[in-house]
């Protein structure tokens, strides 16, 4: 029989907590046809894959809907709340109650509280039998009792009260909870469902694009599946993917990824995965196993609500049964309001929520931070790390090796030959060392052929084996050596001092060549580390590279980095990571193949997503989609506040309960007060929650910067208290002037200003403006108009030599003389950039946001 499975999406509003999990397990296994389903509790989503030639949407939902769940189909990319208002029950209720207050005035009035219970516990009763269908005890079945307790004991103002007070305040949970968790639902549904063939025009289902279609990406649009350019260039936002707050320019032979936009320009694109392989279909399906993941707190919680509620309705109908039993009557009425007060407190949805939501709430703003955790049990763990180790290529440093020197060994084989034998071997393999080899090769008319390469393996931590037209050829380190059969290596004076990556080349056992590849730390590495080391963490670099090459990077750090070992194998990796892990948690950081065995022994394998290979991503706990390691701090950062969050909120929720029912014994029973404080703290629980996204646009701070869709910046606001412009840098508004006088900085505020801009400018470019990358400074200024990009370029260039000066002399020991002369050359360039503004707002209004771009760079 043909099956047709497909993945549906339904919003479940009658979702309040996890005790509602085993009633829709208990329904959806009793459809046929249904293959696997996820329930998310804090986004009150059901995940349900199903053949759906057997059981439709349809009919999920009326099965849902039975127990009265509230379930609607949530449509592709859509965001179906409907509880935008409240129910017309709550609104009806409301108005009656409010007009029996009235009594006093016209004493018949009081009656109408009496039509204010009818009409609100309509929704509750229908929920409380459908609960008892299912033979479950809930709030709706506890708020019943408690109201027809009242009723009973002829109280009908507090009974329309409790009712009027549970719907209004479920409503009011639930928008809660929708805005929450708007930010992880949108990770969940944001792959693009339809490409463009580039050779007809065709539109057609992306799931249907088969691996190296060429596709057709115009302006505007979002690029379909992952794929490299074929032809064309525009600037693409990858905001989303991988957090990265500006535009990355594309031309031919470079990567894109699906759901990333095509800000400006024509391009097409040959794929290189199928739709549901792309890396952000891989990060939507991480987003949703990392949703049902119940961390260490959530389970022991969820394990004691399990015996709280039957034991607390137990405590309240002995508490009713008192006056029977002792024949107390004078205090009958007192102890049935105590009971229905310990009754109403027996739901433990504000408890059960502690947890979930917080975490939900973290999940999403380390997702929007581009740090995938793949489950809450994860970031529990990383907000108690004491030891963090990093791999050095690709993590530390950045991963893009430029031959620095070759030289073959044999005279009898020439430098073109030896070099096309050891790129096609390489070029089978997906290390950075590798790319940097083929790179070579192909710059000096070399175009390796690795179809001919008719053995390959790989030894992880030394290097790799290939034959090639009949020659045995082996490339690493040192340790290949051995592996060639040969006992000595030839030696490249110098390059191992100067901290360069050392790599040899053996035809069988005989010495055929030696090369030196050179890497750099990436930008922002020294103040990741730095700020984990602020934080208590223990530092430590495991890398198979040279003790020398290691050495040398972590001077480059300046000390950041605490203990360094070399020359590892994966294994020895593994080892290390185990003996680390005796001073405390301990983290992995790595993006290749040889951290796979330490990413999996760590507590917490983090590992480098878009940049690493598959078995890294796979391994890991946490997937990092940039190159950006100072992420990772501000994912502990997270972590920690997930943290508090859970400890606040289980003492709000266990606090609120006690006070009531410490109330009630005091004397006062109020029924309502109990309803209240229960759906109240439902609600403290998820806005204390809800703090944790703060600094997401969004949510309670105004995004002032970013990229239109036009691939121009939005106007800046007036961000900062200078009103001069918007920066997340203070003293940039201000000028990175160090003359006390004009400016209020300190000389080391200055160069610590001229630092913070060269690090600004990196996360909104993508490139390095230190000193030593002069030429790698962006054409920051681009715009349409095109004398005003002329300008602002020279003054772009000009303030390059600004920042060299600022930060030249702030290393001096004379350095006052030199800041004067610094002082005085930003003077200029500050004046300068005045009337480049004023043109742009003359010429261009367009322009103005890039002109303000260049007061940055210049200022």
């Amino acid at each position: 029989m043909e099956k047709k499975f497909q993945k549906s999406y339904f919003d479940v509003i009658g979702l309040c907590c996890s005790s509602e999990v085993p009633l829709i397990e208990k329904i959806l296994n009793s459809l046929d046809g249904v293959k696997d389903f996820s329930v998310i509790v804090p986004t009150k989503t059901v995940i349900v894959v199903h053949d759906s030639l057997i059981t439709s949407q349809i009919q999920i939902v009326k099965a849902l809907n039975q127990a009265r769940l509230e379930a609607n189909i949530r449509a592709y990319g859509g965001k179906n709340y409907k509880n935008k208002w409240p129910s017309p029950y709550a609104v009806i209720s409301g108005i009656l109650l409010l007009l029996s207050f009235l009594k006093y005035f016209y004493s018949p009035l009081r009656w109408l509280a009496i039509g204010a219970i009818v009409v609100g516990i309509i929704p509750i009763a229908l929920k409380a039998v459908a609960s008892l269908r299912n033979f479950m005890i809930d709030i709706n079945i506890l708020v019943l009792i408690a109201v027809s307790g009242s009723v009973a004991l002829h109280d009908y103002w507090e009974a329309a009260t409790i009712v009027f007070l549970f719907t209004i305040a479920e409503w009011l949970e639930s928008r809660a909870s929708h805005k929450a968790t708007a930010v992880m639902s949108s990770l969940v549904t944001v792959v693009p469902q339809r490409a463009v063939l580039a050779d007809t025009g065709e539109e057609i289902n992306a799931d249907e694009v088969k691996l190296n279609t060429v596709l057709a990406v115009k302006a505007g649009e979002a690029i379909p599946i992952d794929g490299v350019v074929v032809e064309g260039n525009c600037e693409v936002d990858e905001k989303f993917l991988t957090g990265e707050s500006y535009p990355v320019a594309k031309e031919k032979e470079s990567t894109v990824w699906a759901s990333t936009i095509n800000l400006n320009g024509y391009i097409t694109v040959k794929t290189t995965a199928v739709a549901e392989d792309c890396v952000v279909a891989r990060m939507a399906k991480l987003v949703e196993d990392a949703q049902n993941k119940k961390s260490k707190t959530q389970r022991i919680i969820d394990k004691i609500a399990k015996y709280y509620t039957p034991a607390i309705v137990v405590i309240s109908a002995s508490l009713a049964l008192v006056p029977l039993l002792f024949r107390v009557h004078d205090k009958k009425e007192w102890y049935y309001h105590l009971s229905l007060v310990v009754l109403v407190s027996g739901c433990p949805c504000p408890l059960l929520l502690s947890t979930p939501v917080a975490m939900f709430c973290a999940l999403s703003k380390a997702a929007k931070l581009g740090v995938l955790v793949k489950g809450a049990e994860h970031l529990e763990t990383l907000a108690s790390i004491k030891v963090m180790a990093f791999d050095k290529t690709g993590t530390i440093t950045r991963g893009e090796f430029i031959v620095a020197d070759f030289r073959s060994l044999q005279d009898n084989i020439s430098f073109n030959t030896l070099l096309y034998w050891i790129s096609s071997i390489e070029s089978k393999s997906s290390h950075p060392m590798a790319a940097a080899l083929v790179d070579f090769a192909r710059v000096r008319a070399v175009e390796p052929s690795p179809e001919n390469v008719e053995k390959f393996e790989i030894f992880p931590g030394e290097g790799i084996y290939g034959r090639i037209e009949d020659n045995e050829v082996y490339v690493g380190n040192w340790k290949i050596a051995s592996r060639a059969g040969c006992n000595t290596v030839p030696k490249l004076e110098g390059y191992d001092i100067e901290g360069k990556s050392v790599g040899y080349v053996f035809l069988g056992s005989a010495p055929a060549g030696i090369f030196c590849l050179s890497d750099a730390c990436r930008t922002g590495a020294k103040e990741a580390l730095e700020e984990l080391k602020s934080m208590g963490i223990k530092t430590v670099m495991l890398t198979g590279d040279c003790h020398a090459a290691a050495k040398y990077a972590q001077n480059q750090l300046g000390g950041a980095l605490e203990i360094v070992h070399a020359e590892l194998l994966p294994q020895d990796k593994e080892r290390i990571i185990k003996e680390l892990q005796k001073e405390g948690p301990t983290s992995m950081i790595g993006d290749g193949v040889n951290d796979a065995p330490a990413l999996a022994s760590a507590n917490i394998g983090i590992s480098m997503g878009v940049s690493g290979s598959a078995l890294a991503t796979e391994t890991g706990d946490i997937v990092l989609m940039s190159n950006d390691i100072r992420r990772i701090p501000k994912a502990l950062r997270v972590a920690k506040k997930a943290r508090r969050k859970i400890i606040e909120n289980v003492i709000i929720a266990v606090s609120t309960k006690a006070a009531i029912v410490g109330l009630a014994f005091a004397g006062h029973p109020l029924v309502w007060a109990a309803v209240l404080a229960d759906v109240g703290t439902c609600l403290l629980v998820i806005f204390n929650s809800m703090l944790i996204l703060r600094g997401i646009p969004g949510h309670g701070q105004k995004k002032c910067c970013g990229s239109g869709s036009h691939g121009h910046f939005h106007k800046r606001k007036a961000c900062d208290e200078t009103k001069t412009g918007c920066s997340s840098n203070k003293c940039v508004s201000k000028g990175c002037s160090s003359d006390k006088k004009q400016s209020g900085h300190s000389h080391e505020e200055g160069k610590e200003c001229c630092k913070k801009v060269d690090r600004d400018l990196e996360l909104q470019t993508g490139h390095s403006h230190g000193c030593s990358e002069k030429a790698q400074r962006p054409d920051c200024c681009k715009t349409e108009d095109g004398l005003l990009q002329k300008q602002i370029f020279e003054h772009c260039n000009q303030s390059n030599e600004h920042e060299n000066c600022c930060t030249e002399s702030s290393t001096k020991k004379d350095h006052d003389d030199q800041h004067s002369e610094c002082d005085e050359h930003h003077h200029h360039h500050h004046s300068a950039v005045k009337t480049c503004c004023k043109m742009a707002l003359k010429e261009n209004v367009g322009s103005t946001e890039m002109c303000q771009l260049a007061q940055i760079v210049i200022e």
